[in-house]
């Protein structure tokens, strides 16, 4: 007789040995599942290598320049893959602040007072520990400044410190009035066109440290702000090099991409209230001079400039403050090298609207185009965690001026390098 033990474990067998093959055949019969697992995959690595994966273009007004660049700067001239389950130009725009990791930064904070009476907040990363670079007063410096709402806390920011160093170098970030958390002591904030605190700050720096190769790179609306002081400041401006990053050219082609419908709800939006929330905070001294209802009830980026910025600055109409502010009629006075990296798939700031003429007829400055990145996204790697391509651009261009500074400060110019 059989045991019922032995007849349990029989069953129990046959059942397992069912089951199975029921799901192989379920899901591979006849090898056509793993074929089309295989198939598909194959075909999007094939699309992927293709389309997705490209060496940027580089634009550059001078031939030394652009010499320069490709022979100190070798991003400038590999193909950039894109995190290859998000490469698409939102989703590495909305993922980038929560997969990359923030570094660790302790800052040394100094508030400076503004010509009206206003403070500006810096948060400075000495690097006392340089090993490259043991003489504080000399140390190369790198002035940061984020984009519209951000702070020295940025992701991006805290990459750009963490890559500076490990080259040895000192960073300061230029906080905008009023968003790093301190108070507003007059009735003003800041915006793209006005390029006054920055003024304030860049020479506050170099008195400082006056022996110190200073540096600069801008970050979307901090890159414009960059550019439209360089632009306006020609060549009465002592920095060494400057670096931006998906910066918006042409104000009205950028806010006109981001109230498509699908860009508006993903971003005009959210970005229309942090920058409600920044006022609401101050309400106490600003409602002395504006009417922050009215400001608090705008549904557009454009519409909060209309009832806000626009007005605290003093332009006749938003048309006047969104001209002034657009950097692209500013390249051609650019005096100092001047590296731009955009994404062609940014809808932050539309391809169509880079400034590709201008920039070739200036030869202090190039411009670097990736087919994909989105807005200050640049993600690589499987799971981009750490540097990104726009950190990589950072190290590589910031290392290469900061080495041929006395060749700059002899030739004076990049047309005659």
């Amino acid at each position: 007789m059989i045991s019922p033990e032995l007849n349990f474990n029989v069953f129990t067998s046959d059942l397992s040995h069912d089951f199975k093959n029921q799901v192989k055949v379920g899901l591979f019969g006849s090898g056509v599942g793993l074929s089309v697992v295989l198939g598909f995959s194959a075909a999007y690595a094939c699309y992927y290598l293709i389309s997705v994966a490209k060496k940027p273009i580089l634009i550059a007004g001078g031939k030394k320049f652009h010499q320069f660049l490709r022979g100190k700067c070798p991003v400038v001239s590999e193909t950039y893959y894109p995190t290859f389950w998000c490469w698409e130009s939102r989703v590495q725009t909305l993922l980038r602040p929560f997969v990359t990791a923030k570094p660790w930064v302790n800052y040394r904070n100094e508030l400076i007072t503004a010509p009206d009476g206003g403070q500006i907040s810096l948060d400075w990363f000495d690097n006392d520990e340089s090993a490259s670079h043991p003489d504080q007063s000399t140390r190369p410096t790198v002035l940061l400044l984020p984009g519209l709402t951000g702070t020295s806390r940025e992701s991006y920011i805290l990459h750009m410190v963490q890559q500076s160093r490990d080259l040895g170098y000192r960073c300061v970030v230029f906080n905008n009035r009023g968003v790093s958390g301190e108070k507003l002591l007059t009735p003003r904030t800041y915006c793209a066109a006005n390029t006054e605190d920055l003024e304030v700050v860049i020479e506050h720096v170099q008195r400082t440290i006056d022996k110190a190769p200073l540096m600069a790179a801008g970050v979307s609306m901090g890159g414009m702000m960059l550019a439209n002081y360089l632009g306006r400041k020609g060549s009465e401006v002592r920095l060494k090099g400057v670096v931006v990053f998906s910066a918006g050219w042409d104000v009205f082609e950028c806010t006109a991409s981001l109230e498509k419908p699908l860009d508006r709800f993903l971003f005009n939006s959210y970005l229309t209230s942090c920058l409600q929330a920044s006022v609401d905070r101050h309400r106490t001294i600003l409602e002395k001079k504006y009417d922050i209802d009215h400001v608090m009830k705008a549904k557009t980026i454009r519409e909060f400039d209309e009832r806000f910025t626009s007005v605290m600055f003093g332009y006749p109409s938003n048309d006047d403050y969104y001209r002034d502010a657009s950097p692209i009629h500013k390249i051609k006075s650019v005096q100092v090298p001047m590296l731009c990296l955009n994404a062609a798939d940014d809808v932050f700031s539309p391809n169509h609207a880079f400034p590709v003429e201008a920039v070739k007829q200036n030869p202090n400055v190039a411009l670097l185009i990736t087919c994909h990145g989105g807005h200050i996204g640049f993600l690589e790697g499987l799971w981009p965690r750490q540097s990104t391509y726009m950190d990589r651009v950072f190290r590589q261009f910031t290392k290469a001026v900061s080495l041929n500074d006395l060749k700059y400060e002899k030739k004076k110019n990049w047309s005659n390098y």
